[in-house]
């Protein structure tokens, strides 16, 4: 009997041993250099300026040799272009009030329902196979943007479940080896970079008076963008006397314009 037991026991450590060897290793996980040069591009590609060590492209976008990529991701809301694929493949993972499509009116964007925990499975896996590819095409981070979709959904959404389900992102990043940032969501403080947010990608944050939300917790790993259309170029440089010798600050067209095309601007400091 007493060696029936330790028959088992070997087995046992065997079976977890081999399964442990089976596993795919997590990779190491490098956060973006505090305040490296900044350049947002998720409106279109171009090649940056030699003094740029931070690249944010769309994740149909290849990365930059050379630089820190950072892989945009609409993970809590659908592309205006992809509304018809989601419809198709996916309609039980999109926001309704009172049978209609919950929209995101300023960018014309449906959001995407995290309101259960078995939703958030299934939106996870769809959004985790972009991230994956964007660890597989060579970027070092992934920014899943619209984590604030629940203060658009006419209270069908609330924070905590936005919370659950990118936590569900950050853990699929990490395993990936890709740094994760948030993106915006001044309302969650600390609770971040608690749950596993490795910067802070903060928009018009000079504006709204909410800059230390950002730099509390991330410190100088925060890369601000300041807008032409909101507050300007005094606004601009308001941001960069307060804070651009400790953060990364740019200032950009609403639209992301590609270089050469559009409303297309660009500063540093």
């Amino acid at each position: 009997m007493r060696i029936a037991s330790i028959v088992r026991a070997l087995l046992t450590i065997a079976l977890l041993a081999a399964c442990a060897a089976g596993a795919p290793a997590a990779r190491a996980v490098t956060p973006p250099p505090p305040g490296a040069q900044f350049d947002y591009q998720i409106g279109g590609a171009y090649t940056p300026a030699p003094t740029v060590g931070i690249v944010d492209r769309d994740r149909t976008d290849a990365p930059v040799p050379g630089k820190y990529n950072v892989c945009y991701v609409n993970a809590f809301q659908t592309q205006p272009d992809a509304a018809r694929w989601w419809q198709s493949r996916h309609r039980s993972l999109l926001l309704r009030s009172n049978g209609r499509y919950v929209v995101d009116s300023a960018w014309n964007e449906m959001l995407l329902d995290t309101s259960t925990a078995g939703k958030r499975r299934a939106l996870a896996a769809v959004v985790g196979r972009w991230i994956d590819r964007c660890a597989k095409a060579g970027y070092q981070a992934v920014e899943p943007d619209n984590l604030d979709s629940w203060t658009r959904s006419k209270r069908r959404l609330n924070m905590a479940g936005n919370k659950a389900y990118a936590s569900l992102l950050i853990r699929r990043a990490h395993r990936r080896g890709l740094a994760i940032a948030q993106k915006n969501t001044p309302e969650l403080g600390g609770a971040g970079k608690a749950l596993g947010f490795d910067f802070a990608i903060a928009e018009e944050c000079n504006v709204y008076h909410e800059c230390g939300s950002y730099t509390g917790p991330f410190g100088d790993r925060v890369y601000e963008i300041e807008y032409t259309d909101n507050g300007g170029e005094a606004n601009f440089r308001a941001a960069c006397a307060a804070r651009g010798s400790s953060i990364s600050i740019i200032y950009r067209d609403r639209d992301v314009a590609s270089k050469g095309s559009g409303d297309y601007t660009y500063q540093s400091c």
